[in-house]
């Protein structure tokens, strides 16, 4: 555990409810709105603000951002340490990112925002077919989805030991390519409550692409998930070494070298 994180950190941390009581079929319309319906104006100006947001109080700043595909499917396979990487992952991207959340969070006001702009439940804590279909679906029509492949968000400030096998599932169902991507610095944006803003760096990584494998096995699905996750390791430590500096002095070297 990173020295930052002490016993008295950690028990000030919310307990996470897994489990939600509501039955599956309470959550049918959002996955049908996911499947069928692009996200509306409401995500042009979510983005918008939290860009804002981001740019000036956390300085974020994504590098390589053009290594994500124009057009066709991808899966955005980023770390995950705070709330707030949804946000940041979008911020040098102009492509619509749609993300699967914690169906807690589909209770009004925050469905009312997150339905429409095109962010799917998932029943956390259970095998949720639903949302694999739903993200399918939207990787079918060319679109984009962020998935973590830690499952959950870190709570100590390192990157997960262990990866889950659904981003790895994903990846051979849908044959869509995975951009790994590191993001540097989000594990401190809690102190934002001590006006303390940390420098957040995303790094986005080179495009990986697997062939079509319809009913993969859960071998398959973990030897993929962490290939994606080695490469999001192999990023983060290029940020923890060279710094936002070293990085922007690569893009310059591999600008004069094209």
């Amino acid at each position: 555990m990173s020295a930052h994180m002490t016993e008295e950190n950690l028990s000030q941390l919310k307990e996470q409810v897994y489990k939600d009581p509501r039955p599956p079929e309470h959550f049918d319309r959002f996955h049908q709105r996911s499947r069928t319906t692009d996200p509306n104006w409401e995500y042009e100006a979510v983005r918008i603000a939290t860009t804002l947001f981001a740019w000036t109080f956390f300085r974020t700043r994504g590098f390589f951002a053009e290594k994500v595909p124009a057009r066709g499917p991808v899966i955005l396979a980023p770390n995950h340490s705070s709330f707030m990487d949804h946000f940041f992952l979008g911020t040098s991207i102009r492509r619509k990112v749609r993300f699967m959340a914690k169906s807690q969070l589909f209770k009004p006001p925050m469905e009312w925002i997150y339905s429409p702009g095109g962010v799917f439940p998932v029943r956390r804590g259970f095998a949720d077919e639903e949302a694999f279909i739903t993200a399918r679906s939207i990787l079918d029509r060319g679109g984009v989805i962020a998935m973590y492949s830690e499952g959950g968000r870190s709570r100590t400030g390192k990157l997960s030991d262990t990866v889950r096998p659904g981003i790895g599932r994903l990846a051979l169902q849908s044959g869509a390519t995975v951009v790994p991507i590191a993001i540097h610095g989000s594990s401190k944006v809690r102190n934002w409550k001590r006006l303390r803003f940390p420098k957040v760096t995303v790094l986005y990584g080179d495009p990986i692409r697997w062939d079509v494998v319809p009913d993969p096995t859960r071998d398959q699905q973990q030897a993929v998930a962490n290939e994606i996750f080695a490469e999001v390791r192999k990023l983060y430590a290029q940020l923890e070494a060279m710094g936002r500096s070293g990085v922007k002095a690569a893009r310059r070297s591999e600008l004069r070298r094209a």
